[in-house]
């Protein structure tokens, strides 16, 4: 039988998890980097043969106490047993089309009184489909299309511009697979895959992992060319009126050095505006 999206997800978790994390006695030379199939199987309560059946696609049809069983051995978060559900088929996928995404005029307008914040509205495949003024001066310099994966990972610039480049582009897989998940027929979404899988040895790489997971608060580091370095906190909210939709805004520690660089990032854009609008 061909590999399954659920047989590469379990193989890939199993591999990750380590005998001692999962409480497995281990002993002499093992042949794989993380559990046997046996091991997965035996704390899951399942016979080998069902649990080999679903790694090569011949069992297709787990049940939810069946998943829910290999969340807890496989030690999967609320993220990554979310992804499991829908890559077995217990969750329903969105099939995306090919029309144009819009944003809502009113989120639109509500962006821009954030003068002092960095805004940027995502659509289903981590396309830039808006952003407010002081997000295109953050992301100034970015030139590889208007997609964030792609500006990660195929921009020249993007190693410098994130000094965590790794962190940032592990993270941003993740929540791309969940994407991913939702709409795997979307042609948008297969597009930024097999753009990034063919270019993109780093995707790649990082793909294979089999990482799902959203995005959460957290803080990010910058370098920007004309203002240097800032470290800003990022939280990001779904777009009710728009599903598949998410509105990142980014803030400072008031008072920090990254405030003062924020700031200054906002002068200097209201500034090359008005040149533009004088010119």
């Amino acid at each position: 039988m061909a590999a399954t999206p659920l047989g590469d997800y379990l193989r890939a978790r199993r591999a990750q998890l380590s005998p001692e994390a999962a409480g497995v006695s281990s002993h002499g030379v093992r042949r794989v980097p993380g559990l046997r199939r046996e091991e997965v199987a035996t704390r899951a309560e399942m016979s080998v043969d069902y649990y080999t059946r679903l790694e090569q696609g011949r069992e297709r049809s787990p049940s939810a106490q069946v998943l829910d069983s290999l969340s807890e051995v496989l030690q999967l978060d609320d993220d990554a047993r979310f992804h499991l559900y829908r890559v077995a088929g217990l969750t329903p996928g969105t099939r995306g089309g090919a029309t144009p995404e819009r944003v809502d005029p009113q989120l639109l307008s509500l962006m821009d009184m954030w003068p002092a914040n960095p805004a940027i509205v995502l659509g289903r495949a981590y396309d830039v489909l808006a952003g407010n003024g002081l997000a295109y001066a953050l992301f100034d310099g970015f030139h590889q299309g208007p997609n964030l994966m792609l500006k990660i990972f195929l921009d020249p610039d993007a190693r410098g511009f994130y000094p965590d480049w790794e962190l940032v582009a592990t993270n941003a897989v993740a929540g791309f697979r969940i994407l991913q998940g939702k709409a795997p027929h979307d042609p948008r979404v297969r597009d930024v895959l097999d753009t990034l899988t063919e270019q993109s040895p780093d995707f790649a790489r990082i793909w294979e992992r089999h990482d799902a997971r959203r995005k959460r608060l957290e803080s990010k580091r910058f370098h920007h060319p004309e203002v240097g370095a800032l470290t800003l906190r990022m939280q990001a909210f779904d777009v009710k009126s728009t599903p598949g939709q998410e509105l990142i805004v980014y803030h400072a520690e008031p008072g920090s050095g990254s405030a003062e660089a924020l700031s200054l990032l906002g002068t200097l854009a209201a500034t090359q505006a008005q040149e533009r609008s004088a010119g």
